[in-house]
């Protein structure tokens, strides 16, 4: 589905939360169809943007990296 999308997972440890909000944006970009929504659908836009980094930041702040 989205080819381009970057790992985030690195050695050098867990992505910022820059990185994270920016996948969350091309995340919801590629599956809302919106490169940049109406000013009828900001809200729920930037709301699952902001949905999809929160719990990415969860995940990553979970996941056991064994060295």
């Amino acid at each position: 589905m989205c080819r381009n999308i970057r790992k985030l997972r690195t050695p050098d440890g867990a992505p910022t939360n820059e990185e994270l909000t920016d996948a969350a944006l091309q995340f919801v970009r590629k599956i809302s169809g919106y490169r940049q929504p109406s000013r009828a659908n900001e809200e729920a836009f930037d709301g699952a943007v902001a949905e999809i980094a929160d719990a990415s930041r969860r995940m990553f702040d979970r996941l056991v990296i064994r060295v």
